[in-house]
């Protein structure tokens, strides 16, 4: 008798695998809401910096949630290993506090916690994940972004290497009383530490039911049927993807320990017919004497998320997609693998966002319709880490990181780019900062929140805008801390799109005048002082001719773009409804076309 399955059972067997992946995916869905609700900083109960996993027993990425991308790629399986080689008894009730980015965490400001899912026989069948970005992790100063930092101990933060930190569900006091005497606010951390204890042991929780439920060895046998679901649906989405090879470049700005800039390289080769990729990073300088070093979970995420980016179908985020790509990193690059005690603070966005953008500009050198531009720059103030003493609440200190408004997005080619991206790490999963409750919860008044026109990065299909935002301390002292990019290198168009503006920080005094400040800094604000912030706009794709006319008036009637700039820029001309006039379109973009300069008085208008 024939063991091949008949077409129903094939059938029922995908029914089958499609509802236990949705389980898995409700259980990590759970411990974000949980996460979420529960959180005390803004960092999580407002902007959601935070991600949560489920990883197999031997260090594999089963299922994460919706969250974002530079966290749970390449560095959950790795953290797991950590897991494994420190600690080889696991036991039920444990919980490991990890932090530090030389065994697979991202950067110290992370807190990340492990929790093995032991069933009643002493069987480790999974490890659950909660990684929570910190308001504060103990850094020398009142931010979690060390731009600055010539090495880990210029940091500041305490490093906790896979660290137990529960034992038989009980909190070991010693390690919560360190993190207790070295944060800043700590009953802030503490809260948001019993947040990531909470998500954690609702997902083991849940994967102890889900066991019991189908039997462990029927669970671990879906998971092995989804590692191969994802990797054929990752051959399919590269088989529809160019083959060839390319090398994206792009450059971060000038910063403390990196005068000229750090430069940044990827070359990247796609077999649709074996259906790979693979991507190379050695071709870097050695680490810099800063904090914008990459880690090596962040250097492999983040030149898989240029790929993901650029694919042409929704793949699953796990080990078995994750077999068809090959990163190669080395030992002691910038955006390689990072050795202690080289400094990797500021190791999930600025330059990680620079390899993503190489990646991305690589592949849509390969062909068109394929690829992205590149992302504005991360890092200006509005995402700036704020403290002080509120005198509203006995003087009682704060630290905080602000998301005022985000934007950066980069076009691509089927989309405009995403106004409320952040950055590429991030890939527009964070929210936006409610006003209400900044100016609630810290004495900060915010004076101005608003999309800057004529600052998109111009293409077929358009990088997202500038944005401002400007914001300063009532009452009090504020310290404002960034660690910015974007403002001298912008954000690069693809196939013949434009770069987006650059961003700007300024300093507006008691008597409304204004002045540049650096793009990374430590800034002081006294009462009636304001800073200003302009971010990075997103890079365009294809060329701004041809974008369609409609909607370059829509982008008018909108306020991104004005009518003087669809016109020179975009080759639109429209009346004073803003109504496109075809003919005069079509005759000014055929003008173009043939090689006919812009008239003066059309440049003049753009100035």
């Amino acid at each position: 008798m024939s063991s091949t399955p008949t077409a129903r059972e094939a059938r029922h067997d995908r029914i089958e695998l499609a509802l236990v992946a949705n389980r898995l995916r409700s259980i990590v869905r759970t411990m974000s809401n949980t996460l979420y609700r529960t959180g005390r900083s803004g960092v999580l109960n407002t902007a959601r910096d935070f991600s949560c996993a489920i990883v197999t027993a031997d260090d594999r990425l089963l299922m994460a949630a919706d969250s974002l991308p530079i966290h749970v790629l390449s560095g959950p399986d790795r953290m797991s290993a950590a897991m494994h080689e420190l600690h080889p008894e696991l036991h039920a009730g444990d919980a490991f506090l990890h932090n530090s980015p030389y065994h697979g965490n991202s950067h110290p400001a992370d807190h990340s916690l492990l929790v093995p899912v032991v069933d009643a026989d002493g069987r480790h069948h999974f490890t659950v994940l909660v990684k929570a970005h910190q308001a504060d992790c103990g850094n020398a100063l009142p931010t979690t972004y060390m731009g600055g930092a010539r090495d880990v101990y210029a940091e500041g933060a305490l490093i906790f290497p896979v660290v137990k930190i529960q034992s038989d569900y009980r909190d070991i006091a010693d390690i919560v009383r360190m993190c207790e005497l070295r944060i800043r606010v700590p009953e802030q951390w503490r809260g948001d530490y019993l947040a990531m204890v909470g998500a954690a042991r609702i997902g083991e929780r849940e994967l102890l039911a889900l066991g019991e439920e189908l039997g462990f060895e029927a669970l671990h046998g879906h998971a092995e049927a989804w590692f191969d679901y994802s990797e054929q649906r990752m051959v399919k989405a590269l088989q529809r993807m160019p083959a060839g090879s390319a090398v994206g470049r792009t450059r971060h700005d000038p910063a403390p320990g990196a005068p000229d800039g750090i430069p940044v390289n990827a070359a990247v080769t796609l077999d649709p017919t074996a259906g790979t990729a693979e991507i190379d990073l050695r071709d870097n300088d050695d680490c810099y004497p800063c904090g914008l070093n990459l880690s090596e979970a962040c250097a492999g995420t983040a030149a898989m998320i240029g790929l993901f980016n650029c694919l042409p179908d929704t793949v699953p985020t796990n080990a078995g997609s994750l077999r068809r790509v090959t990163v190669h990193l080395r030992r002691g690059c910038v955006v390689g693998i990072a050795e202690h005690p080289t400094s990797t603070s500021v190791a999930t966005t600025n330059v990680a966002d620079r390899v993503t953008a190489a990646v991305q500009l690589a592949i849509s050198e390969l062909g068109d319709d394929h690829g992205m531009a590149e992302a504005g720059g991360f890092g200006a103030s509005c995402a700036a880490v704020i403290s002080g003493r509120d005198p509203r609440a006995g003087d009682r200190p704060f630290v905080n990181q602000l998301f005022l408004v985000l934007s950066g997005g980069p076009g691509n080619p089927q989309t405009d780019g995403w106004t409320t991206f952040c950055h590429a790490g991030n890939g527009g999963m964070l929210y936006v900062d409610s006003v209400e409750v900044d100016e609630l919860n810290f004495p900060i008044l915010v004076r101005a929140q608003r999309i800057e026109p004529d600052s998109e990065g111009a293409g077929r299909l358009r990088g997202a805008p500038s944005v401002y935002a400007e914001y300063g301390p009532l009452d009090t002292e504020l310290t404002v801390i960034y660690a910015g990019d974007g403002h001298v290198n912008a954000a690069a168009g693809a196939r013949g799109g434009q770069a987006g503006a650059r961003a700007r920080q300024l300093r507006r005094d008691r008597s409304g005048e204004l002045s540049d400040l650096p793009g990374c800094g430590e800034i002081t604000l006294r009462p009636g002082e304001t800073i200003v912030s302009l971010t990075a706009a997103g890079g365009g794709y294809g060329a701004p001719m041809q974008r369609d006319a409609k909607q370059v008036a829509e982008d008018v009637r909108e306020g991104t773009v004005s009518v003087s700039r669809a016109r020179v820029t975009y080759g639109v001309v429209l009346d004073a409804d803003h109504r496109v006039q075809v003919a005069a379109t079509a005759r000014l973009r055929g003008e173009a076309e043939d090689g006919v300069r812009t008239p003066p008085e059309m440049e003049e208008a753009v100035q």
